[in-house]
């Protein structure tokens, strides 16, 4: 009686257990399948009790399952007997799931008599794992693909995930950070305040570094520095522990962009300002020329006196033709443009300029063959040049040579991204350039702002060049300044196409450029870190691996240690002692045969005045488009 309960109650755990329970006996024959395995194998009970357990399963469990059964009676090795193997069932339907099975054997002082198998099935797991993977996958292609950075790091500040847009950031690898604290990808003083941040929020909870939209500054792996938006976010761990997601915007197009156009507004309102006076004082200026003439007729019976109404009119005149300069600086000058040959101009203006300037100044000029006709004010493109010859002169006190060019230049998109003020066109370009002086950086910055001069008192007004780029603004061109301290400067003249060549030139379809593309390694050297930038777009945007630097020394540095680079890319003049040619010689002393490309706003004849350069150096003139950066690029890595 006692046996017959037990054995009733062993039924009911099996009839009611959530998990499939199956019963065979020593051969394999199904003797118990409760309810939970008809759920899982689609049979009822009736249907397999008495039949071989390998109905229940697929190939290759279906072939192994005797053999098992068989090597287990011989040898007593029970390869199928534990807890928790998975495995794989076939149900009536011929689909299979996947189950984790546990098996035990059953017996009594005789022996064994059979095998208990124990059956849950793993579909729903699978099919989380299936989808959590899925949205790991999701999660990571989204995360490679961001055009924003993506950082994840540790409660300790250890970088654990670095995605491909913070690797063309920071400059580094990813494994090159992983494992590393965060500090490295941060210049002063955030370096030396992070640990505090993360050791404060541990101990108090008050996340200094967590939000959204806080501007600081990265450090690249060469050492420059660049402005960020960092938003952090918090990944709350099991155990209590944290990490932080970090999402990085590069700010650099746009600080870029908002000096330049703090720079457009503070000129045009120097400009709007200048003007007013300018019309305010010619008022006065009438009146007092009107009068001094006045009583210089009338005064012709007192010599001594009409002497000094004339000295009164000449004086007002002179003052007239200053607040013609600030009108020519605010764009209210009247002008009268007419299309003109620019080399016919430039080669007759080449021989006032001559006999104007000092004998100790040598004039030369390089024109370019078969431009079109530019469209200018002549007369006041005359004056500009002579303004800009005068000034070229003052910066060559000891003489020197001053070089006048022509040639057309294509100003593309990439250029307007660093000159928003400009429109994108082809220009007539005439440039003028010295080797004497230079210019400061700071000195540049506001060499057209009307009154601002570098000379003594008395000895400039400070109007000329800001006279030069109203008038080509006005005309609709462009202007620029190039200048090295110690080299020189050249200041360019973009002006427009006269309108019949350009609807001559418009009418034919421009021929399509091939762009070469390339993987080498290139080290980018350039001490403006607007014109290093552009430069790295290019390279990167033609598939170029780019490392750069800021001087020739950083770069020297940079061979030194074993960067791998099969081509070096340097402007020719940059701070720190060691100009473009001197890197050029140092990088093919350190590895011979290395590829060397020079870039220069200067022309060639004044490079090789202040260097010691080799005429067979391969240079690229500033600016330059990038087609033209790719063309000159393959032909210096293909040269033999």
């Amino acid at each position: 009686m006692i046996q017959r309960s037990e054995e009733q109650r062993f039924r009911a755990v099996i009839e009611t257990a959530v998990d499939g329970v199956i019963l065979i006996d020593a051969a394999g024959l199904i003797l118990v399948f409760n309810p939970a395995c008809e759920r899982l194998f689609g049979y009822r009970a009736d249907e397999v009790i008495g039949r071989n357990v390998k109905l229940l399963m697929p190939a290759p469990y279906r072939d192994e399952h005797d053999a098992y059964i068989a090597n287990y009676k011989r040898t007593g090795i029970a390869k199928i007997i534990g807890i928790g193997r998975e495995v794989v069932g076939r149900r009536k339907d011929g689909t299979t799931f996947p189950m984790g099975l546990s098996v035990g054997e059953t017996g009594d002082e005789r022996g064994p008599s059979g095998f208990v198998g124990i059956i849950r099935d793993l579909s729903e797991m699978e099919r989380t794992q299936r989808a959590a993977l899925a949205s790991a996958a999701r999660l990571k292609a989204v995360i490679d693909t961001a055009v924003d950075g993506v950082i994840l790091i540790d409660g300790k500040g250890t970088v654990l995930m670095l995605n491909p847009a913070c690797e063309r950031l920071f400059g580094y690898d990813a494994q090159e950070v992983i494992g590393r604290n965060v500090k490295v990808l941060m210049p002063e003083p955030y370096r030396s305040e992070h640990d505090a941040y993360l050791r404060n929020y541990r101990e108090t909870g008050q996340a200094q570094i967590i939000g959204i939209g806080r501007e600081v500054v990265g450090r690249r792996k060469d050492g420059t520095t660049f402005p960020m938006d960092l938003s952090v976010g918090e990944v709350k761990e099991e155990g209590g522990g944290s990490s932080f997601v970090g999402i990085i915007h590069d700010l650099s197009d746009r600080k870029r962009t908002e000096e330049q156009l703090v720079q457009a507004q503070k000129m045009e309102t120097v400009g709007q300002l200048s003007g007013g006076l300018a019309h305010d004082f010619n008022n006065l200026l009438t009146v007092i020329v009107g009068n001094a003439d006045t009583l210089s007729e009338a005064l012709k019976a007192r010599p001594d006196l009409r002497e000094l109404a004339e000295m009164i009119a000449g004086a007002a005149e002179r003052g007239a033709e200053l607040t013609n300069r600030l009108l020519a600086f605010s764009r209210r000058q009247v002008l009268q443009p007419v299309a003109f040959e620019p080399n016919a101009l430039v080669g007759s203006m080449a021989r006032l300029i001559r006999r104007t300037l000092r004998e100790d100044i040598e004039v030369t000029t390089a024109l370019a063959p078969a431009l079109p006709q530019a469209f200018a004010d002549r007369a006041q493109l005359e004056s500009a040049m002579l303004n800009l010859a005068i000034n070229a002169q003052d910066a060559m006190p000891d003489g020197g040579q001053l070089t006048i060019t022509t040639a057309l230049a294509e100003l593309d998109e990439a250029y307007l991204q660093d000159h928003p003020e400009v429109r994108a066109d082809t220009y007539v370009v005439i440039a003028v350039t010295d080797n004497g002086q230079g210019m400061s950086p700071e000195v540049r910055d506001h060499a057209f702002e009307p009154f601002f001069t570098t000379k003594e008192v008395g000895k400039g007004s400070g109007l000329g060049l800001s006279m030069v780029y109203g008038f080509v603004k006005q005309s609709n061109g462009h202007v620029s300044i190039y200048s090295e301290v110690g080299l020189g400067t050249t200041i360019r003249l973009y002006l427009p196409m006269d309108p019949a060549a350009r609807a001559v030139t418009a009418a034919q379809p421009p021929a399509t450029e091939a762009v070469e593309r390339g993987r080498e390694r290139v080290l980018v050297v350039e001490d403006d870190p607007h014109v290093r930038a552009y430069a790295i777009s290019c390279l990167q945007s033609l598939g170029y691996h780019v490392t750069s630097a800021e001087s020739g020394r950083e770069a020297e540095r940079l061979l030194m240690q074993g960067a791998a680079i099969d081509l070096v890319f340097s402007d020719v003049v940059m701070p720190g002692g060691m100009s473009g040619w001197d890197l050029a010689q140092r990088a093919r002393a350190l590895r011979p045969g290395m590829k060397v490309l020079l870039t220069s706003g200067h022309p060639l004849e004044t490079l090789h005045t202040h260097s010691r350069a080799v005429s067979s150096e391969s240079i690229l003139n500033k600016p330059y488009r990038k087609a033209e950066l790719a063309r000159r690029i393959r032909a210096v890595l293909e040269a033999p």
